[in-house]
């Protein structure tokens, strides 16, 4: 299979429903994508601008500066201590290490890739891309044999869902029976609303207690778009074995798979200040106390949702009449077919729109 062979990108089939909903007279409330709106801190951008004398090409591995800047937020962070520059790894975005992290570990037909059962679409097309068998399954007993990745994603997209400890242990303890790949989407973890993650740090798959002190095989995949507003950016990493990284640091070298000079400037930047993530926290709490409330006073359920950027709420019928009611009233959501067969009646609303546009949401909602 090849790049030409993917089916049509799903987002173009809401095109339809965002023009209904631009007609609304007081405007459209986007909460489809998910794409921040918030300013990008200043002292991120100031790094950036500081680093435009770019006229070397970057380091694949990036900076040493920035690969410490790395590991030392994992270790303030993400409670993952002692990650040495050889288990940390930049990457253009999260979503291209995603797609490719099936080709550059050398997986093929008749291998399988395990994902969340809502799941975010990139895990499948990575699979599919290199002939391998996608399989939905959230329980590590339903894994099966010739599994070589799996998946996790916590807080999860679309539906909020975090991991504990002993859900990544379990995890894991799986996956090296079956001699596979463990690789962890963790880009929402600071975004943790619901107990115990408002009190407590959403854990990493790289955490001490998950992998007693052995990264064999363990990946931890990390993004700045969102809680740092960096999404034109594409600046994320990913961490964990260092021999399993090294493979795909000459696999990225070879297909010049390279963050920006600048990028890798302001990503430094970002991991050294905590400041602006506690802000940008604050934001996405203030919206979200304001739009579930109201997605609960209009008869909507909301499942999960325990943590990360989104609600995934139903009305108990077919998610694409959902839609177009709310595009009706102006607000324009995303399906849960997106995120495979398993939720055709749930609905994913982003909490990046501005304050008056998730409160304009809300009264919509009320007054539906």
């Amino acid at each position: 299979m090849g790049v030409a062979d993917l089916a049509d990108y799903p987002w173009d089939a809401v095109r339809p429903f965002a023009v209904r909903a631009q007609q609304h007279p007081d405007g459209i409330v986007d909460l489809s994508v998910g794409s921040p709106v918030d300013p990008t801190p200043e002292v991120i951008a100031a790094a950036l601008r500081g680093s435009t004398d770019a006229h070397a090409y970057p380091q694949t591995a990036g900076t040493p500066t920035l690969r410490e800047a790395i590991a030392g937020w994992y270790a303030r962070r993400r409670g993952v201590p002692g990650l040495t520059v050889d288990e940390v790894l930049p990457t253009v975005g999260s979503k291209e290490f995603v797609a490719l992290l099936p080709l550059l570990a050398g997986l093929g037909p008749g291998d399988v890739v395990v994902h969340p059962r809502a799941a975010y679409p990139t895990y499948e097309v990575g699979a599919r891309l290199v002939g391998a068998t996608p399989v939905a399954a959230d329980d590590p007993a339903e894994w099966p044999e010739g599994t070589r990745l799996v998946w996790l994603n916590s807080p999860g997209n679309p539906d909020g869902a975090v991991s504990d400890v002993a859900a990544l242990r379990a995890a894991r303890a799986r996956a090296r029976e079956l001699g596979a790949i463990l690789a962890s989407d963790e880009c929402y973890a600071e975004l943790g609303w619901d107990a115990p993650w408002d009190r407590e740090p959403v854990p990493s798959a790289l955490d001490p207690r998950v992998i007693e002190g052995d990264r064999t095989g363990v990946l931890s995949v990390y993004s700045l778009s969102k809680q740092s507003n960096l999404a034109g950016y594409r600046a994320a990493f990913v961490a964990g074995d260092a021999a399993l990284l090294s493979g795909i640091h000459t696999a990225r070298k070879h297909l010049g798979l390279i963050p920006p000079a600048p990028v890798q400037a302001a990503m430094v930047a970002a991991l050294s200040d905590d400041e602006h993530v506690d802000r940008q926290r604050e934001r996405y709490r203030r919206r979200r106390d304001i739009l579930r409330p109201a997605l609960l006073d209009a008869g909507f359920r909301i499942d999960r949702s325990e943590a990360g950027l989104y609600l995934w709420a139903t009305e108990g019928r077919d998610a694409w009449e959902t839609l177009a009611d709310l595009a009706e009233i102006g607000i324009l959501v995303g399906p849960g077919t997106f995120y495979g067969p398993h939720h055709p009646q749930h609905v994913r609303l982003s909490l990046t729109a501005s304050d008056e546009r998730i409160a304009i949401a809300a009264a919509r909602l009320r007054a539906r």
